[in-house]
């Protein structure tokens, strides 16, 4: 009997570069970003070919959580500090609660369409069967600077006799000309979701600045772990620094939500382009983003992001869409978000 496989969706955060959209009350797992559904609801449906669901999210999240997946069992961390904690304060949960077991770790905000129960299936396989930290790689379509890229190893097969590739590095965020070249020597995209035992993981992250985290789970004081650690993402604490990390192909085509551009790749457009999000009106408008909660206007304009919810309103141009980051900085900083 193989052991169960169990997702972990990871709706803590809260989409900084999704504002207006998203605030610090209103996260984007939450919204629907032009579906029927909020991003979260999807994303829970998506993990459906797990035996269980688990949803990580932050205390004042919870009640949101389980309105938006009620099927779901949620975990609530002690405090938000990013993906590294996050993800080692799952899997010592996880584990007291389930045993034995292989997670699946999901971001609540990808845009996916194809087989992703079988490349998430394989993954859980081969991280179960190699006893590695699995990451799930997308091949890239463009090149993206907004996204970190892999370098696989040689083609390798599990016992079951799914294929992977160890990986050999990691690299963040690159310039255009090396993202250019990445894709060209077969990079893939680092698309935020893993496969590893919770002994596998809890063992590596024990060897990093996660440590003190791993040492207060075990003995029953996560409170402690999460004081004694700063925020830092899981890339940056345990996949780039372990010897023992995987990659499986993606078969399924993939975005990261994480942005207003992205918005723009993925949603239906008009003949001129644009996406609208709501109750809008386009004239003389092309390759345009509107996104609303109430009506938006938009008149003789190109290549932009004008996103209204409630009394804010935001207008970008779609190209500099990760500035957006800079627009919440500033605002968080007069406890404006």
């Amino acid at each position: 009997m193989t052991d169960p496989i169990v997702a972990v969706v990871l709706a803590g955060g809260t989409g900084t570069r999704l504002y207006p959209a998203s605030r610090s009350d209103r996260p984007k797992q939450f919204r629907s970003l032009g579906g029927d559904r909020s991003l979260l609801a999807e994303t829970v449906d998506r993990a459906g070919f797990a035996d269980e669901v688990y949803v990580l999210t932050r205390r004042d999240l919870a009640e949101g959580v389980r309105e938006h997946a009620p099927s779901a069992a949620v975990l609530t961390e002690p405090d938000p500090k990013d993906t590294g904690p996050a993800l080692a304060y799952a899997a010592h949960r996880v584990r007291e609660q389930v045993g034995d077991c292989t997670l699946v770790c999901l971001p609540s905000d990808h845009h996916i369409e194809g087989d992703f129960a079988g490349t998430m299936t394989d993954a859980a396989a081969v991280a179960a069967e190699t006893d590695s930290l699995v990451t799930v790689g997308v091949e890239p379509t463009r090149p993206e600077t907004g996204y970190g890229y892999i370098k696989p190893g040689e083609e390798a097969e599990s016992d079951s006799g799914r294929t992977y590739y160890p990986v050999e590095t990691f690299t963040e965020k690159p310039d255009q000309g090396a993202a250019m070249r990445y894709r060209h020597h077969g990079y893939y995209w680092n698309a935020g979701m893993f496969a590893w035992t919770p002994d596998a993981f809890l063992r590596e992250a024990a060897d990093t600045e996660l440590a003190p985290l791993v040492d207060a789970l075990d003995a029953g004081d996560p409170d402690r772990g999460f004081d004694a650690v700063d925020p830092v993402s899981v890339d940056y604490a345990v996949m780039e620094a372990t010897e023992d990390a995987a990659l499986v192909p993606a078969t399924f085509e993939w975005d990261d939500l994480g942005a207003w551009d992205a918005v723009a790749r993925v949603a239906d457009t008009d003949e001129d382009g644009n996406a609208v999000l709501g109750d809008a009106l386009t004239l003389d408008a092309e390759n345009t983003v509107v996104a609303t909660d109430g009506h938006a206007s938009v008149v003789g304009v190109s290549d932009l992001v004008v996103a209204s919810y409630g009394d804010r309103t935001l207008v970008v141009p779609t190209d500099q869409a990760q500035r957006v980051r800079e627009v919440v900085s500033e605002l968080e900083e007069e406890d404006l978000f």
